[in-house]
């Protein structure tokens, strides 16, 4: 009855219509940015849930993947058993070597998550490709489709509460708040009214049963007693006028009752309004503090980025014409290279023609050497042979002149 006046109608329909997710629209850019992010990290749960589907057929799925990103894959099983491998010798050693396990372990668990991570980027860089592989690979194991699920509810439910305006989100609180109140009057007056109902038929019960007594026991004694059962008629419609009239009290009583406590409970009602209202009041302004905060971490985080990019372009330019420099060098030495290959040979022959002429003028001379003492002894030879001749012939001479 309460909702049935065109008003609370309307009121009703507003309410319907604010918590209903498929009026709410986009109307901010940090909002966009929001659920871009949200749905970008559904996307990569997505591909990350069916990495492991993949890497078991890959045999199958090489020639889509290509070199790069089936490499990727095969380091990323290697490091997944190398993990599970770890975790199995740490289950089954003792806790001597617990600190060093711990240390190898943190450091596979990082070259995990960035083996994951390239996995991803390389992925996601081809949208073609991902979608084949959704199509391709379907399997995914339940907790991961459970948990795809959920951050999808999650990433409703974000929307829903970015484009929810203040007035809407109070209105709703309200419509809430009316109907847990309404259901809350009908569940206590439909308790009431069952009592009463309960208490009504058991009365009439015993009425009904002491009035078949009664007529039993007038039909018996109608016709000796009819003074005495008009008597007993007027006494019974006194009694039950004068429990119709105790009844009414009690009821007046309990109604009284009841509106105190109607009372009472609307100034609970009224305090806890103002006492919501200012706690609701303090919300709104750390609320717009944090929004503030928000938007100028945004502006900063914006403006870094910037810099970045712009030095990042800066050492871009700079690396692609080092770049272009290097090619530039290693062209020209390798072609100094052949060069000084050249000149190299070319001085190997002429030290290998400097050592066979220096070995024959070696042997010339040692040659020459020999031909020119042979020489010096022939004639020192032939010198002392034409003095000796002399020699003979002047004894000779002396001889002869002395005879």
């Amino acid at each position: 009855k309460g909702l049935a006046t065109p008003e609370k109608a309307m009121i009703t329909l507003d309410a319907m219509k604010a918590l209903d997710p498929c009026q709410l629209k986009p109307d901010s850019m940090e909002t966009e940015r929001i659920i871009t992010i949200l749905d970008e990290t559904i996307a990569k749960l997505e591909m990350s849930s069916l990495i492991p589907c993949i890497i078991d057929s890959l045999d199958r799925f090489a020639d889509m993947l290509g070199p790069e990103i089936t490499n990727n894959l095969i380091e990323h099983q290697k490091l997944s058993n190398e993990m599970e491998h770890l975790l199995a010798s740490w289950e089954e050693e003792d806790t001597t070597r617990a600190e060093e396990q711990r240390g190898c372990l943190c450091l596979l668990e990082q070259r995990l998550k960035c083996s994951v991570r390239n996995v991803l980027r390389l992925l996601l860089a081809n949208p073609l490709l991902c979608q084949a592989l959704k199509y391709e690979a379907r399997a995914r194991e339940s907790p991961a489709e459970l948990f795809i699920k959920a951050f999808g509810e999650f990433r409703n439910f974000m929307l829903e509460r970015l484009l929810t305006s203040p007035m809407e989100e109070e209105e709703k609180i309200k419509f809430m708040e009316d109907i847990s109140l309404q259901i809350k009057k009908n569940a206590e007056a439909i308790t009431a009214l069952q009592a009463e109902l309960a208490a009504a038929i058991r009365t009439r019960e015993e009425e009904i049963h002491k009035k078949d007594n009664v007529i039993k026991d007038l039909k018996t004694s109608m016709q000796d007693l009819a003074k005495v059962c008009k008597a007993g008629i007027q006494q019974i419609k006194q009694e039950g006028e004068k429990q119709q009239k105790e009844e009414l009290q009690a009821s007046q009583a309990r109604c009284a009752r009841l509106q105190q406590d109607i009372q009472q409970l609307g100034a609970q009602l009224n305090a806890l309004v103002l006492e919501h209202r200012a706690s609701e009041l303090a919300l709104r302004k750390r609320k717009c503090r944090v929004e503030t905060e928000i938007v100028n971490w945004i502006q900063k985080y914006d403006t870094d980025m910037g810099e970045k990019q712009a030095e990042y372009e800066d050492v871009n330019a700079a690396y692609t014409e080092e770049k272009a420099q290097l090619s530039l060098l290693m062209e020209k030495r390798a072609v100094l290279l052949q060069e000084y290959s050249q000149i190299e040979e070319e001085r190997r022959i002429c030290q290998e023609k400097k050592e066979q002429a220096l070995k024959e003028f070696t042997t010339m001379t040692l040659a020459a050497t020999r031909i020119q003492a042979f020489w010096r002894g022939y004639l020192v030879r032939s010198l002392f042979k034409s003095k000796r001749k002399k020699k003979k012939k002047k004894k000779g001479k002396g001889k002869k002149t002395k005879k």
